[in-house]
């Protein structure tokens, strides 16, 4: 059955107080605690309507009124339609809105920390074995051009290059062409010596670009880069009282920003088998001096 917004309303007070208290609710109860700005009179009429359509009961005469299963059954089909509703939106927001995942790790880092009005910090995976997936070269000016360089997992590095000749719209397609036939889906490792020679050769002229393209894309996909953290929500700190004082803060401000002692934590949860899924380390567990007086909660993420 339909219920209009007022009935949903009145409903959802009476089941909410009714959780909080297990007492039966009034119509005065309802009439304090809500900002419906309605009479009790008018919350009566309703309550007899939600009572006759079978969403609440009255335990015995002159007794308020606590929900019938058909109300506690609207509620959770309620909730369960609320929190859809969240977790589509926050998918559309990180994901179809974020092609880069760099883009994509500050936002869910962001998001983490407006919903849960804590610090927090998001790893980018490992590129050890990385792959390329795609070249660009554009032209900056007539002694530079730009390389986008597209790996696995949408990480992507720009690169400025200066080059010794004008390089016409043709010569740029030719060697996009050139570049992605031979390198795309490759790894660090099968970029060799002997393919490396033949890019160079059939580039004829412009082979020295080549070289140059090949050793910007040999530091995008190398494995031994430096681990990125994102972080977010540093000023969320201020909000709790116990770590709000000067000394405290300060210490926690400049760890969230140097992010050394960031980065060999999430080494140390990473290298331990044992701690995917979700770990809590509490006080002196993270073995981070600077956050004893804090938890941890991480989490990993494929």
């Amino acid at each position: 059955m339909q219920l209009d917004e007022r009935k949903t309303r009145i409903l959802l007070a009476i089941i909410r107080n009714y959780l909080e208290t297990g007492e039966p609710v009034g119509s005065r109860t309802i009439s304090k605690y809500t900002d419906l700005h309605l009479s009790s009179a008018t919350i009566r009429n309703e309550m007899a309507d939600l009572e006759e359509m079978g969403y609440i009961l009255q335990p015995h005469t002159s007794a308020g009124r606590i929900p019938s299963d058909a109300g506690y059954r609207f509620y959770v089909d309620m909730m369960m339609q609320e929190k859809e509703k969240e977790v589509a939106e926050l998918k559309e927001l990180l994901i179809e809105k974020e092609d880069k995942l760099d883009h994509l790790l500050k936002q869910t880092a962001k998001v983490l920390a407006v919903n849960t009005n804590y610090a927090t910090l998001v790893s980018a995976p490992s590129m050890s074995a990385n792959k390329l997936k795609f070249i660009q070269l554009s032209r900056v000016n007539k002694r530079q051009i730009l390389a986008v360089i597209v790996t696995e997992g949408n990480m992507i590095k720009n690169s400025i290059l200066p080059i010794d000749e004008v390089l016409t719209d043709e010569t740029l397609l030719k060697l996009n062409i050139l570049l992605n036939t031979h390198l795309n889906g490759l790894s660090i490792e099968e970029i060799n010596l002997p393919l490396i020679s033949t890019l160079k050769k059939q580039a004829g002229i412009h082979s020295e670009i080549v070289s140059e393209v090949i050793d910007a894309v040999a530091e995008a996909i190398k494995g031994d880069e430096e681990l990125e953290i994102y972080t977010s929500g540093t000023n969320n700190i201020f909000r709790y009282p116990e770590l709000a004082d000067h000394q405290r803060a300060s210490e926690l401000i400049s760890t969230f920003e140097e992010k050394k002692e960031l980065t060999e934590l999430v080494r140390e949860r990473l290298s331990d088998e044992e701690s995917t899924g979700i770990q809590v380390y509490i006080g002196k567990e993270s073995k981070m001096q600077t956050m004893e007086d804090c938890s941890i909660v991480t989490a990993t993420y494929d």
